[in-house]
């Protein structure tokens, strides 16, 4: 996503339960234009139209007409080949605990498992939606949020810039062998730091464990390090503001995107959290792995 400037089309998706819907109308009230199912053969001549008058926002998920993951992500490709065309993909997450109380409230049926529990379909669509999920530009996750809540994130992503959102920042953490982030405005890397992963009573453990957070601080070479990159930021941050950005973020890598980038990153939300900033986390690597461990329970392996 480029930052200081809306995208042309965004592609929402996400399970079923999570809130897609919401945030289709949300993106709706900050002045898209909104289609939701579009059966994906129609997407790239609805692209290949007249010019758009204002940005557009398109619903799919694994309920849409000819809804294949590798089509929809080969159609985001070529839309963003073309001149002009920005597309950003969301995904609108939930954890399959919230979205089966969710089912078992409403009393409907899980449209992946219409036969079956709740449960199933859940693992089942998680494991489809999966690779889209890896690939998001903005993952949003509504297990926590209410209705309102979800709204004021988007509109920090998407509203227009004099509607008062102001600046976010998204910081997210990654692995150098899994490639770049998409759409970061800043790397760091983190590799120089000393690694949690040779220390077997850590290495099972992440960088959000306080015990491995303090393994990476105790580093001889943190303090000056993390007190250069704050005043970095303190410094950059007001500057893209004043520039008219809407959006910055910080991508900060290490080998396995598990122990010092998420460590680094934890710390750096909370040090701009409390200097006022709109903070977001995104921990790619560590999100994958989950994944990864959800598809294999689907499948029996």
């Amino acid at each position: 996503m480029s930052p200081g400037a809306g995208p042309d089309i965004v592609v929402v998706t996400g399970p079923a339960g999570a809130g897609r819907s919401t945030a289709i109308r949300a993106l709706e009230d900050f002045g898209f234009e909104a289609i939701d199912n579009l059966p994906l053969s129609l997407m790239p001549r609805l692209i290949a139209g007249p010019p758009m008058a204002r940005p557009l926002v398109v619903g799919v998920d694994a309920r849409t007409r000819e809804f294949d993951v590798a089509a929809l992500a080969g159609m985001l490709d070529e839309i963003g080949a073309r001149p002009g065309c920005r597309p950003v993909l969301v995904f609108i997450d939930c954890a399959a605990s919230v979205l089966i109380a969710r089912y078992n409230e409403t009393r409907r049926r899980h449209p992946s498992s219409p036969h079956e529990s709740a449960h199933v379909g859940i693992e089942r669509e998680a494991a489809q939606l999966a690779p889209l999920k890896a690939r998001a530009d903005v993952l949003i996750d509504t297990s926590a949020m209410t209705v309102h809540d979800l709204k004021a994130e988007l509109a920090r992503w998407f509203a227009p810039a004099d509607a008062g959102a102001g600046l976010a920042v998204t910081l997210q953490s990654f692995a150098y062998p899994r490639g770049l982030p998409r759409g970061a405005d800043m790397v760091m890397d983190c590799r120089f730091l000393r690694n949690p992963h040779w220390d077997p009573a850590l290495r099972g453990q992440d960088g959000r464990d306080p015990a491995v957070a303090a393994y990476v601080a105790a580093d001889p070479a943190w303090p000056a390090f993390y007190a250069r990159l704050v005043d970095m930021l303190r410094f950059l941050l007001p500057a893209y503001g004043a520039e008219g950005k809407s959006y910055f973020g910080v991508a900060l890598g290490c080998t396995g995107g598990k122990h010092r980038s998420v460590a680094v990153t934890e710390a750096l939300a909370k040090t701009l959290a409390q200097d006022g900033w709109q903070v977001s986390i995104h921990h790619r690597d560590l999100e994958r792995t989950a994944d990864t461990a959800l598809v294999q329970r689907a499948s029996g392996a």
